[in-house]
């Protein structure tokens, strides 16, 4: 398979960045996205040009750096999958891909394809995480916990934080990102006891760094590779809004 890449060229967060047009060749279908652009890289540093620079650990879906976006959609067309989990077969030979960073204010660009996204380092440093002691994981696993509730807590808790929800949001929101963290902590007994401080500080925080507000389009569930639901923003919400009138 032969694909023309339309991929953003950058240097650095001062620089003035632009589309630079590649071609590879002789694509195997199975080739993840990742190992397309590892290619390319390849390629390039053996004309003696400057590799395309992009985020990637995991390259198994858990770990959410390899988030960029093609064809202007955060994590490409598939859906319920990341960047890493794409692979070619899913393009037509031939194809134009054009390939760009996050275009989140809160995310500057590092170089080319990376970005900096320690606004949602912020965000979780200021409550996502229980401080109270609940002793060791045996004690732990002895605290009886409603099947529903565990089930809700789970689903949230498969949150990556990869910014795709940002990115996709007309008003650059990050409140999927928040409320499946608020979500995932609040619903189990450790993080309960917290519940006020933290949904007020992780708010706070949010807002600080810059994100904007839902205004339920839905981009943001449509894009989660993770498919977290809208419903837990509803849920941050009145959170918010109780722990705002009755916190001292």
């Amino acid at each position: 398979m032969n694909f023309t890449l339309k991929i953003w060229r950058q240097r650095d967060g001062s620089s003035t960045g632009a589309f630079t047009e590649y071609s590879v060749k002789e694509i195997t279908p199975d080739f993840s996205f990742m190992e397309m652009l590892d290619l390319l890289n390849h390629d390039l540093i053996a004309r003696g040009e400057e590799p395309v620079a992009f985020d990637s650990d995991c390259r198994e879906g858990i770990c959410g750096t390899c988030c960029i976006v093609i064809n202007g959609r955060p994590h490409g067309h598939e859906r319920g999958g990341t960047v890493c989990q794409l692979h070619m077969r899913s393009f037509q030979d031939g194809d134009h891909i054009t390939i760009e960073p996050l275009r989140v204010g809160s995310f500057p660009i590092v170089r080319d394809l990376v970005v900096d996204r320690s606004a949602f380092d912020s965000i979780i440093a200021a409550g996502g995480y229980v401080s109270v002691k609940t002793g060791g994981a045996p004690d732990a696993n002895a605290i009886p916990i409603l099947k529903d509730e565990a089930e809700a807590a789970m689903d949230v808790a498969q949150c990556i934080g990869c910014g795709a929800c940002a990115a996709v949001c007309k008003n650059a929101a990050a409140m999927l990102f928040v409320s499946a963290k608020l979500g995932h902590l609040s619903r189990l007994p450790q993080g309960r006891v917290e519940w006020k401080h933290r949904v007020l500080d992780m708010v706070t925080a949010m807002d600080k760094a810059g994100f904007g507000n839902c205004t339920n389009e839905g981009e943001c569930e449509a894009t989660c590779p993770k498919e977290i639901k809208m419903r837990n923003i509803a849920r941050m919400n009145q959170q918010f809004l109780r722990a705002a009138l009755t916190h001292r």
